[in-house]
């Protein structure tokens, strides 16, 4: 099946529609096959207005989600980001169009192993995943230009605001485990930081040190 009049159909009534206009997150979201990031019996929905299941209790985002968060980071081409929530790797696919290179981490191996087989058939060979505890960051190849997290965390964890460069940009949900804030921090100097409100959103928890200490009761 031929999606490609599909990924089309989703920028344009999707995220275009909603204020999106950097070209290159655009361009980006055009390209990657999100329908390779679900099961295959979920393919046909892929493109849909939707986060979708794909195991462990996770979700690939919502399209407009992914390139709203994207945006967010304003980036120029050349800057090193981190990725928390690996998931689908869909998200990691998106910013490996548009940055030198994705440090990405997961906390589940299985979702971590099968994000990295799908982004190695696409030849996208700018990313390093790791599966570990995300809201510790990666502090081996910290400062990042740009910090991006896939899940809701009860407040800002300060690792990420250490491991950030100067002039970098944080975007994250920060909020109950039910509903969050999308917020942007922008480090200005050493110990001073801008914030702002983007939008209400709704993700998984962010499960960790510096997080959520153990995950939802269902």
């Amino acid at each position: 099946m031929d999606y490609s009049v599909a990924r089309r159909r989703m920028v344009e009534q999707q995220i275009v529609s909603r204020g999106i206009t950097d070209e290159r997150v655009l361009d980006a979201m055009l390209a990657v096959p999100r329908h390779l990031f679900v099961d295959t019996g979920l393919q046909s929905h892929a493109y849909s207005d939707a986060s979708l299941p794909i195991g462990e209790k996770q979700t690939i985002s919502q399209p407009y989600m992914v390139a709203a968060m994207t945006a967010a980071l304003e980036l120029q081409g050349d800057e090193r980001i981190l990725e928390i929530g690996t998931g689908s790797g869909y998200q990691t696919a998106v910013l490996s169009r548009l940055v030198k290179r994705v440090y990405s981490i997961e906390r589940i191996a299985v979702l971590a192993g099968r994000a990295r087989k799908i982004l190695d058939h696409l030849q996208m060979s700018n990313i390093n995943i790791k599966v570990g505890d995300g809201t510790m960051g990666w502090k081996d190849q910290a400062p990042f230009a740009g910090i991006l997290v896939a899940a809701g965390s009860p407040d800002v964890p300060e690792k990420y605001l250490e491991q950030l460069e100067i002039g970098g940009k944080l975007v994250l949900p920060v909020g109950d485990q039910s509903q969050q804030i999308l917020m942007r921090i922008i480090r200005k100097d050493k110990d001073i930081f801008a914030r702002e409100q983007l939008m209400g959103c709704r993700f998984v928890p962010l499960i960790g040190e510096q997080g959520w200490k153990t995950e939802p009761v269902d």
